[in-house]
């Protein structure tokens, strides 16, 4: 979380500050590799084709989207690259997560810690591919 305090230091661009804190994230929860910056991945127009196209660019396996974006999302771009994409649905009964539309990641990272949400977001992932609610 340094690179963030750094950055809210010496920038004013949400971009930068999206950038840090989703790169901290992800190495928090354990995951390495390189996160490249959309603008140099060429993409068509349109929401759901931009997202596509980066998705596959990123060799991405799955696209979680969340309940805002399904309202609006159009899976066709994701099934041309063979990209499905994965509901995710907040579980139900746990307090954790009844907030979690106001919330961030990072506020479940905080309340719970890095190992204890990876293993959530892991169960989340399974349950679907069992198609049963977590």
């Amino acid at each position: 979380m340094d690179a963030l305090v750094d950055d809210l230091a010496t920038t004013d661009r949400v971009a930068d500050l999206a950038r840090t804190s989703t790169i901290a994230l992800l190495n928090v929860v354990g995951w390495s590799g390189d996160v490249p910056e959309s603008s140099e991945i060429p993409t068509r127009q349109g929401r759901s084709e931009r997202l596509a196209d980066l998705a596959a660019a990123t060799c991405s396996t799955h696209y979680l989207c969340g309940t805002g974006g399904l309202r609006y999302l159009d899976t066709g771009p994701f099934d041309v690259h063979g990209i499905p994409v994965v509901p995710f649905h907040t579980p139900v009964g746990d307090s954790l997560w009844a907030w979690a539309r106001r919330s961030s990641s990072l506020w479940a990272l905080s309340k719970i810690g890095p190992a204890e949400l990876a293993n959530q977001l892991t169960a989340q992932r399974d349950a679907h591919h069992l198609g049963v609610p977590a």
